[in-house]
């Protein structure tokens, strides 16, 4: 789980009520935490060349920290996925597309895609929505959360995460209405009318956190659990 600017792990778990949703589906979760001394807001480098590249920087070093996981708890190796909100679903988005050996899929709230920036100029243009397409050559399914009034990260970022073909349904709930887009590759994409720069269905005495909903928590397990299942029935039948 990777925060986003100016949180700390604690007040990320808190938000976003992980703990409790994957201690009752059986997941192990690990909050990595960027230090001030490193970034004074404590963002996640998604902008920098050197921080978006497989084996430097800050995505080897979160690589390390979800092999050092699966190794202690005797996981299998394509077991281990990430999320983060803002610059730390950007840095998902980075380790989806660098490590798809490691991460079976992604989970990115409010953030941008790999490659989107090379410099803070740019990063904040691509904030704005100025920003690219980033390279999809082996990444592995992601789940996508993106409020539609979101002044910070335009949500044009949304949908380039998740573009192309698909099917996609409306839905309502407290008051609040939403799409679900399911693309051909398996991601989806959720756009929230009327909602901003906050973790979906999380706890207000979290920082950035919309307790309105859809359930962003939630939907993230759901989805990684399908996306294991899938992975095991495939095998099953290339085995046979």
């Amino acid at each position: 789980m990777l925060h986003g600017c100016t949180q700390t792990p604690d007040d990320f778990a808190h938000g976003t009520r992980m703990n409790e949703a994957a201690e009752k589906d059986g997941y192990i979760v690990a909050y990595a935490e960027q230090s001030r001394a490193h970034n004074m807001q404590s963002c996640w480098y998604w902008f920098r060349p050197e921080d978006q590249a497989r084996g430097q920087g800050e995505p080897e070093i979160l690589a390390g920290i979800a092999r050092a996981l699966l190794a202690e708890f005797d996981l299998p190796s394509d077991r281990a996925f990430v999320a983060g909100l803002s610059a730390g679903g950007a840095m998902a988005a980075i380790l989806a597309e660098a490590y798809p050996d490691l991460f079976a899929a992604a989970g990115v709230h409010s953030g941008l895609p790999a490659g989107a920036a090379n410099d803070i100029v740019s990063a904040f243009a691509a904030m704005r929505g100025e920003g690219r397409d980033g390279p999809r050559s082996q990444r592995r399914p992601m789940i996508v959360f993106h409020g539609l009034a979101d002044t910070t990260v335009a949500p044009i970022n949304g949908d380039r995460l998740v573009s192309g073909a698909g099917i996609e349904t409306r839905h309502e709930g407290n008051g609040r209405t939403w799409s679900r887009l399911i693309a051909s590759d398996g991601s989806e994409l959720w756009r929230v009318e009327q909602a901003g720069h906050a973790w979906f269905g999380g706890d207000p005495a979290g920082s950035y956190t919309d307790p309105l909903g859809p359930d962003a928590t939630g939907e993230m397990l759901r989805f990684f659990t399908q996306v294991v299942e899938i992975d095991v029935a495939r095998s099953e039948i290339s085995s046979r």
